[in-house]
């Protein structure tokens, strides 16, 4: 069983994202996981004159990305945990 996980292990598991622009400065992205669950990314910018949507959403993802990566890193621990264990 391995034990680690490349970046090509996290985007395997993301089927969609959808980004949303909820106010004049702020961007979520919305990941929707192989198995139906759900992980959002947020990104923001001091002054709306600033956005710049393709910004917005790529630091949005990559925080959406970050948190699947916490949880893939926690299902594989517990993966070999169960392993070593039975």
């Amino acid at each position: 069983m391995k034990n680690k996980l490349t970046l090509e292990d996290i985007k395997s598991v993301i089927v969609k994202a959808e980004y949303h622009r909820l106010t004049d400065k702020l961007t979520t992205c919305v990941l929707t996981l192989k198995n139906g669950y759900t992980v959002t990314g947020e990104s923001a910018c001091v002054d709306s004159s600033n956005y710049v949507k393709e910004i917005g959403e790529k630091i949005a993802y990559d925080n959406a990305v970050s948190k699947v990566w916490t949880l893939e890193g926690y299902l594989l621990q517990q993966k070999l945990f169960e392993n070593q264990n039975s």
